[in-house]
């Protein structure tokens, strides 16, 4: 065990760590050597031993825009001089109608009603609770099986890690909702494709399988990533998505886009159903909604689903839908949610990843035949590199090159068998030079 150093904890003491019970983390490791950040700019963090660290997974592929814009808190402060807190329940404020008509302009075609919430759990957990909620509206009851996609993600909540891939994030939580799941998209032959890869369109039938086993009478949803980020960027296979949209149209079941990750710009457009050309019936938002800023999520849904809850919804003055959240549409969100939609506008944050996606993609590709690597995955500005494990330990060695880029001045994320990278989209190449460079020295030294 390595001496304690209060310069790494920004003057904190080891007991002081103690209280706080870190999330997603490692805590015995990070206590005794904590990573601490204490201040962020641009595409940059600063270490708490003053060490410029370059960001490359936008926090949490939250801050595409770039952290600290200034008219992000400019607008929050000037919210918060107005009105700190607003009851969401059957009263509203302006600010969250203004966020809700300025998204419904950006979202696909057909997507026209939000419903706002305080991250992507509880926007996922928000269309899980729709889907089934319509379908009993419709007089389908027993239409309440979900179906989701090995080693998918969609947040932490019950609903959200049922219909999530990820296994150590499920087994230490015993029997979950009922939710069955369609094979993953990774292919040893499509190893090492630039884009979209070519074989696999195939698996995308297999949800034919799943409904020959459960029917679709009792099936309410299909819930996937347009590219799955948290296990490593697996990007679908060309017309997968088309083919499980078709298959959801012919036997009456909900397509639910979660795009946490992929809204906002990630992929080159300004939601993965842009870029793949397909338009699910509900999506979820989340992270680049304020730029990260202040915690927000969103369920987007297409008009039939909110009219059905509307029509069976009783007298007028009868909640429709009992559901929501104490924070939903928080007039801080909506102030950051508002600000971050004219950036995203006004910087041209879609078409600059969709420009520096090829030269993100050469550079990524560059590190092939390095040590460790078996395969290498990309779409627009998000991208992945496969490690191979230590014998009975999968995620050791992307954790070691993780903390070996931390040392040399660059933050990437690890999760599973992969390094993982995500930078803004005000990211320049000479910060892509560097991202590539120091993740290829770490790897030889591990």
């Amino acid at each position: 065990m390595s001496d304690f150093d209060s310069r790494l904890s920004a003057g904190l003491s080891r007991e002081a760590l103690e209280a706080l019970w870190m999330p997603f983390t490692g805590n015995r490791d990070f206590k005794q050597n904590p990573r601490m950040v204490v201040a962020a700019e641009g595409n940059y963090y600063r270490s708490a031993d003053g060490r410029q660290i370059l960001d490359g997974v936008s926090g949490l592929w939250c801050c595409g825009a770039g952290h600290n814009r200034q008219e992000i808190s400019e607008a929050i402060t000037a919210q918060l001089g107005r009105m700190d807190y607003a009851p969401g329940f059957q009263f509203g404020h302006p600010l969250a109608f203004e966020l809700a008509n300025r998204l419904r302009q950006l979202t696909p075609p057909g997507l026209d009603y939000l419903f706002f919430s305080n991250s992507g759990s509880e926007a996922v957990e928000t269309a899980l609770k729709m889907a089934r909620g319509y379908w009993r509206l419709k007089g389908m009851p027993g239409k309440t099986k979900l179906i989701g996609r090995a080693k998918g993600y969609h947040g932490v909540n019950i609903g959200g890690i049922s219909v999530g891939g990820i296994g150590p994030n499920r087994k230490l939580f015993g029997t979950l909702l009922d939710a069955d799941h369609l094979p993953h998209t990774l292919l040893p032959e499509n190893a090492f494709s630039r884009g979209i890869p070519e074989h696999g369109v195939a698996l995308a039938d297999q949800l034919e399988e799943l409904v020959a086993l459960h029917d679709a009478s009792n099936i309410a949803a299909v819930i996937v990533e347009p590219v799955a980020g948290s296990a490593g960027v697996i990007v679908p296979p060309e017309g997968y998505l088309r083919r499980l949209r078709e298959i959801c149209d012919k036997h009456a079941i909900l397509l639910i886009f979660d795009e946490v990750i992929t809204g906002f710009g990630r992929t080159g457009h300004a939601f993965g159903a842009d870029a793949f050309g397909v338009v699910p019936d509900i999506m979820t938002l989340a992270k680049g909604l304020t730029n990260g800023a202040v915690p927000m999520g969103a369920t987007v849904v297409r008009e039939d689903i909110y009219q059905t809850f509307m029509t069976h919804g009783g007298p007028e003055y009868m909640v429709e839908f009992p559901h929501g959240y104490t924070y939903s549409a928080h007039p801080l969100a909506c102030a950051a949610g508002l600000a971050a939609l004219t950036l995203f506008e006004q910087d041209r944050l879609a078409e600059r990843a969709r420009d520096m996606a090829p030269y993100f993609e050469s550079g990524l590709h560059s590190l092939r035949g390095g040590p460790h690597i078996t395969d290498i995955r990309n779409f627009g500005l998000a991208g992945a590199l496969q490690i191979a494990p230590y014998p009975d330990e999968p995620a050791r060695r992307p954790w070691e090159i993780a903390m070996r880029c931390w040392e040399r001045g660059v933050y990437v994320r690890y999760g599973g068998d992969t390094i993982q990278f995500g930078p803004a989209m005000t990211i320049e190449k000479e910060e892509i030079d560097r991202l590539i460079n120091v993740v290829g020295d770490s790897l030889k030294v591990i």
